[in-house]
């Protein structure tokens, strides 16, 4: 049913990434599907990486560790942007088509009254695309 799976990353908070990291673990190892982790990044230095090849490198890195922990085919997909939190949801979007997924993957946080104003990426992500969405939420404390 699916054979591209896409993981948005942030390498700077990737303690909320568990929870989706083994839900796609999970989903690829079902559908024999490669898992496409796909990152954002400043074209300015930044905490993670002080240039966007910098924090292409750490992404495979990254991609590779997973890979290797869970036995899967991994691809990676680095976007440079002057601004990454304004273009965050057209840049994951544009990079659904770039990549060839039929299926994303993404972390998402509990639903609160500010989301009226400010929706989730997560819900931005699966009302202006046609492939499927899977918003994973953090374990309930």
């Amino acid at each position: 049913m699916y054979s591209k799976i896409m993981v948005p990353v942030d390498l700077a908070h990737l303690e909320v990434l568990k929870p989706s990291l083994q839900a796609v673990s999970d989903l690829a190892r079902h559908y024999r599907a490669e898992v496409c982790y796909v990152g954002v990044t400043s074209s300015a230095p930044s905490s993670v990486a002080r240039t966007p090849q910098e924090y292409a490198q750490k992404l495979e890195a990254f991609a590779q560790q997973q890979a290797t922990l869970h036995g899967q085919a991994v691809s990676v997909h680095t976007v440079s942007s002057a601004d990454p939190v304004a273009d965050l949801d057209d840049l994951l979007l544009q990079a659904i088509d770039d990549v060839g997924a039929d299926l994303v993957v993404m972390p998402t946080h509990p639903p609160k009254h500010l989301d009226v104003i400010m929706p989730s990426h997560g819900g931005k992500i699966a009302t202006h695309t046609d492939v499927s969405v899977f918003l994973v939420r953090p374990p309930r404390s």
